[in-house]
């Protein structure tokens, strides 16, 4: 299964993802909002937790392509931690630094949302990011996602004292999507 949006392609992981992934997972800038994949077989266990996800719930966090090379990961899965809003489904992203600037995640993230809502029938898509990670809650506004504080959150993976513990939320309910899937898109559609 592919899923296909202008410029992109989501796609189930390949052997040949696994050595630009663990690329992309050991720079810093990359992973400054997220947990570090240390090693090289923790960026593929990463991966193998992916092709599982897909294998069980139809969709993961899926490998990304532009003109055929990889340039990342978007995609959704269901959150495996408790939480004041799970049991819930979230939608995430991580793009390679050389393809930032180009609009692709939330290209990416509207494909993905677009499947969690019309085929797998989400009736609520969640994202989470750090608070100081600008970047990312401007994709999840630029989705149409809305945050209330109230529902912020100590992310129970993250070791307290991390900076990344206190986590933002933000929310898309499906019949608001629904109502205007493009709702998202700018005026230069990004």
């Amino acid at each position: 299964m592919r899923i296909v949006s202008d410029r992109l392609m989501l796609r189930p992981w390949q052997d040949a993802d696994r050595a630009p992934f663990a690329e992309m997972s050991a720079d810093p800038a990359v992973m400054q909002y997220l947990l570090p994949l240390a090693t090289r077989d923790a960026s593929d266990a990463w991966i193998d937790r992916q092709m599982a996800h897909l294998a069980a719930h139809g969709f993961c966090f899926w490998a990304v392509e532009a003109d055929g090379g990889f340039v990342g990961t978007v995609g959704l899965g269901r959150i495996g931690y408790t939480a004041h809003f799970t049991p819930a489904v979230e939608i995430g992203w991580r793009i390679a630094r050389a393809f930032w600037g180009l609009g692709y995640a939330p290209e990416a993230a509207r494909a993905a949302l677009r499947f969690g809502f019309e085929t797998a029938a989400c009736p609520e898509i969640v994202a989470n990011a750090g608070f100081d990670n600008d970047k990312s809650q401007r994709v999840m506004a630029k989705l149409g996602m809305s945050r209330d504080p109230a529902d912020d959150f100590d992310h129970p993976r993250v070791p307290e004292g991390d900076p990344l513990r206190r986590q933002v939320l933000y929310r898309l309910r499906r019949e608001n999507w629904l109502r205007n899937p493009t709702q998202s898109e700018g005026e230069d559609g990004s």
